[in-house]
């Protein structure tokens, strides 16, 4: 089951990952998944503050 992923399965993903990439790539992609989120963040509340003016 997708929607029940505990702690254990997440630390296992995390492992496999670090093993797969490396610590400094991981370091990297984690930083690029915040980036998208906060970007996104900031579109989602700029999209709720009303329709852009149109010239």
């Amino acid at each position: 089951m997708i929607g029940k992923l505990g702690l254990p399965e997440i630390l296992l993903i995390l492992a496999i990952a670090l093993l797969i990439f490396g610590p400094s790539k991981l370091a990297d992609l984690g930083k690029g998944l915040g980036e998208g989120i906060k970007n996104f963040k900031s579109a989602i509340k700029e999209g709720e503050q009303g329709p852009d003016k149109k010239s």
